[in-house]
């Protein structure tokens, strides 16, 4: 999500106001009657000031995507990075700031025209005064707007017309690695639980049908309200964008997880998305325990095996995405 740089009240106000004394100065030396030049000067100082701050708050309101148009994985990413609630009320709160300062302008450049030349200094710095209040009253705000563009910087890039795949398990089953395989995409993997810490994404292509594989950060076998920021991204993931899922077992359980509780995460998703699953037992180099596996073999529809860190196996993961999409689109034309 694309959020520009968020001033800090100070740098706003020093904007504002630097701009506001060259409007100023450019007014002083100008051919106006000496009589109407202090209060044209005080008057151009007002409005300048306003203006620049204003057009620096509608810049950001202006460039942050409107969250309500955008596609619900967006908005339910946004919701459980940062929370969408408290980003709209911040944006809210620069538009209560526009406003306030617009009406400023107004009522001050009147008061400047109706006083003294004597007085139109002691009004200008009234005015500094308000504005200044108006902006530091959204210093919060503008600090959140700011925490939430370093957190929203990486958020994935989906392409909405590729097929889409979403890679599911627990951490550390070899979920990244299958993807670095069937993908161009490099995540990084390494032997410790959660090494995704975001949503990483590769493409293929096959018969010039785009597939776009989403790796997720590890689930646990825990109550969704129990899930930490990590877990949540997969399960929006999985939500919104998968067309099919990618369950991973690690067969050999070198994980640290044993079969029987990801057999029993693998079946609560199943519950929960109502989506196409192709089961994939992974580490099967490492597997020493073949019939204990068989249990579990035998309780899934067409599971693959697969070494996903030797690449063996990859090719028919790729071949049943094929087979997925192909049958997509003949239930597609079936239905028209």
């Amino acid at each position: 999500m694309l959020i520009p740089t968020i001033p800090t009240p100070e740098e706003v106000l020093d904007k504002g106001f630097r701009r506001a004394k060259k409007a100023a100065n450019k007014v002083r030396s100008s051919n106006i009657p000496r009589q109407q030049k202090s209060k044209k000067t005080e008057e151009a100082r007002i409005k300048t000031a306003c203006q620049v701050i204003e057009e620096t708050f509608n810049m950001i309101l202006e460039r942050v995507p409107k969250i309500e148009e955008m596609h619900m994985f967006y908005q339910d990413y946004i919701d459980v990075v940062v929370g969408v609630d408290e980003l709209k009320k911040s944006l809210g709160a620069l538009n209560w700031a526009v406003e306030l300062l617009s009406k400023f302008e107004n009522q001050y450049v009147f008061k400047v025209r109706r006083s003294s030349p004597q007085d139109a200094s002691r009004v200008r710095s009234e005015a500094f005064g308000r504005i200044s209040s108006v902006v530091y009253r959204i210093e919060d705000e503008l600090n959140f707007l700011d925490f939430a563009k370093a957190k929203l910087r990486n958020m994935p890039t989906i392409d909405f017309d590729a097929t889409t795949a979403v890679i599911a398990g627990f951490p550390n089953v070899g979920k990244s690695t299958l993807l670095r395989h069937i993908t161009t995409a490099e995540p990084k993997v390494a032997d410790y639980p959660f090494t995704t810490t975001g949503i990483q994404i590769g493409h293929f292509e096959r018969r010039w049908q785009s597939y776009q594989i989403i790796d997720t950060p590890g689930l646990l076998d825990r109550p969704v309200k129990d899930m930490n920021e990590i877990e949540l991204n997969a399960m929006v993931a999985l939500e919104h964008l998968a067309d099919v899922i990618l369950f991973i077992f690690d067969a050999s359980e070198t994980s640290g997880y044993p079969l029987e509780s990801q057999f029993r995460l693998f079946e609560e998703i199943k519950h929960i998305f109502k989506t196409p699953i192709v089961c994939v037992f992974n580490k099967m180099d490492l597997v020493e325990r073949v019939k204990y596996l068989d249990e579990y073999i035998n309780k899934v529809e067409d599971p693959l095996m697969v070494a996903a860190a030797e690449g063996t196996g990859v090719s028919e993961i790729m071949d049943k995405l094929e087979e997925f999409n192909d049958e997509k689109k003949r239930r597609s034309r079936t239905d028209v």
